[in-house]
């Protein structure tokens, strides 16, 4: 018999770094509109995202994280990505990388995913995965 996953049961917290705690107060509340729950300096600003705690933690400089630090997960990547253009973000375009006009890319299993950057540079995401739709 297999033994069950320990922490299956419990939430996820999402965790990135920041350095400029004012842009990204205003980038994660405001632009993407997250809810601050609150603001625990010098540790980090904590956020709620759906349900999800999102510890931004405060450092001097930022880790090098070759990838995607945080992404969401959304029923229509066309809509979210223009959503996201009217407020002000900037998706990125990666060479070598075939992406559409609105940035997304689609991954050979058919997920659809565009990247953009926080005011620090973290690399985040958003995805819409055609199983997620069935």
């Amino acid at each position: 018999m297999a033994q069950k996953a320990r922490l299956a049961k419990y939430n996820i917290i999402a965790f990135a770094t920041i350095v400029d705690v004012e842009r990204a107060k205003s980038f994660y509340r405001d632009t993407l509109g997250l809810t601050l729950v609150s603001e625990e300096p010098p540790f980090a600003l904590v956020f709620d995202a759906n349900g999800i705690m999102i510890r931004l933690g405060m450092g001097k400089e930022l880790p090098k994280v070759p990838g995607t630090v945080l992404g969401w997960q959304v029923p229509d990547i066309a809509a979210a990505i223009r959503e996201l253009g009217d407020a002000g973000v900037r998706f990125e375009r990666f060479p070598g990388l075939k992406q559409d006009e609105l940035g997304a890319w689609t991954a050979p299993t058919g997920a659809r995913v565009a990247w953009f950057r926080d005011p620090d540079g973290n690399i985040l995401s958003l995805s819409e995965h055609p199983e997620a739709k069935r």
